[in-house]
């Protein structure tokens, strides 16, 4: 298990951009990562009093991320970019996530390919109640550089 290691340090992301609070632990397969729902949250709408509920897209995004981070960082590498493709059947229970909650979001690595393709099957939970529910296609290129701009 990798714990340990800030959110900043797992992520190719700076802020205001980095969405999570915290980095849990990851796994040979899994990320766990949190958010916790606050005025100075992202996305945050004073007057719903929370963040829309399909900005978890991006929490489960950033968790991948956080993922391959971890791993990278691990084995003796460096975080690199990826790309977020798609998403499948993301289902919500909830169309916001509320002032205050605290929320755990988890994503497990279904398929992998040695393209850079992978699948990962992703939650959202507030305790132990599901809130959002979805498969996300990603992409990590093996010569990240080659896609960047200057």
């Amino acid at each position: 298990m990798i714990t340990g290691y800030s959110i900043e340090q797992v992520l190719p992301h700076a802020h205001p951009m980095i969405l999570l609070n915290e980095f849990i632990e990851a796994g040979n397969e899994h990320a766990l990562c949190r958010v916790q729902i606050s005025p100075q949250s992202p996305f945050y709408n004073t007057a719903l009093a929370g963040v829309p509920s399909y900005v978890g897209l991006e929490y489960m995004a950033q968790t991948i991320a956080a993922y391959a981070g971890a791993n990278n960082l691990a084995e003796g590498g460096k975080v690199q970019i990826g790309f977020l493709l798609g998403c499948r059947k993301y289902v919500p229970s909830t169309t916001l996530f509320t002032l205050g909650a605290d929320l755990t979001v988890r994503a497990t690595q279904v398929v992998t390919d040695n393209s850079g393709l992978s699948v990962f099957d992703c939650q959202i939970y507030q305790q132990q109640q599901l809130l959002v529910d979805a498969k996300l296609n990603v992409f990590q290129p093996e010569n990240h550089r080659s896609w960047l701009t200057e």
